[in-house]
């Protein structure tokens, strides 16, 4: 895929499963492994681009016409393992969220109705020939939902300062990456605590819902939560001390113990590194 600019897209971060070439039904085996020993892929960023060069064109393109043939692509212990964009799936999967989260002004000045109303025709269409399709990759702008980050450990973390001068150098990268055993089993602990100690609400959906998804998927693959773009919202003293797992671990450990005092404390430290990350979405 092209590149469309060199400009640095903000501000999403993404929970990917990165399946082993086994998984895959032929003739997408072949092609993954066909994809994986390319010398160049495109990177997240460049998806970024192209979606939002979509938007330009009058009336605009909200979702890609053909489905992406791009993956991101690991090698663990000799095994690869890709997770295939599906930016077409994710595009209308997307598009059906927004009204919930745009004024209907700006959203109807964005993609005017008409055009949502073809998309969520052409999805309808796409959906019933493909009644099973998932997506290997969920994106979240300017937050990482915190039921995210109970399929990690601190000890997964990985951090990459990049260059001192980002404007000239490497990004930051901040991202976990674990086995997918782990990360049903972390859900699973989780769970039981939260069931046990607090009433049924939005952590608990969440994490039933990720839960679900990831059950779909290769009992042999990873699970990435990647901070993406985030990174140049945050400054390098914020990135290096950001040990989220570790507070969502710390908290549901204190549940799970009855003290709720050191729950509500790494609770709070969650709360106020986040809000002060979301509200950089509406200044100036």
């Amino acid at each position: 895929m092209p590149k469309v600019s060199s400009v640095t897209v903000p501000y999403a971060s993404y929970l990917r499963v990165y399946e082993p070439l086994a998984a895959f039904p032929e003739p997408e085996r072949s092609h993954w492994e066909r994809y994986a020993q390319r010398r160049e892929r495109p990177s997240y960023q460049d998806e970024l681009r192209r979606s939002l060069a979509d938007l330009l064109p009058t009336p605009p393109v909200p979702v890609p016409v053909h489905e992406s043939d791009d993956a991101f692509v690991i090698e663990t212990d000799g095994v690869v393992c890709v997770c295939p964009w599906r930016t077409r799936l994710r595009g209308w999967q997307a598009l059906d969220e927004l009204p919930g989260r745009l004024p209907t002004p700006v959203l109807d000045a964005v993609l005017p109705p008409v055009v949502r109303r073809q998309s969520a025709a052409d999805y309808e269409r796409w959906l019933a020939r493909n009644p099973d399709a998932r997506p290997w990759i969920r994106t979240s702008t300017w937050q990482i939902p915190l039921n995210w980050f109970v399929l990690v450990s601190d000890e997964e973390r990985e951090y990459g300062k990049g260059a001192e001068d980002r404007a000239e150098g490497e990004a930051p990268v901040l991202r976990y990456r674990t086995p997918m055993v782990q990360a049903r089993r972390r859900v699973a602990r989780a769970l039981r605590t939260l069931r046990d100690t607090m009433d049924e609400g939005p952590l608990i959906d969440g994490l039933v819902d990720v839960g679900r998804w990831l059950e779909e998927f290769h009992p042999r693959s990873f699970v990435e939560l990647d901070y993406g773009g985030l990174v140049h919202a945050l400054s390098a003293e914020d990135l290096d001390g950001d040990h989220s797992a570790a507070d969502v671990a710390e908290g549901i450990e204190a549940l799970r113990r009855g003290d709720g005092d050191g729950a509500e404390a790494a609770y709070a430290r969650l709360m106020e590194r986040w809000r002060a990350v979301r509200d950089r979405q509406f200044a100036n």
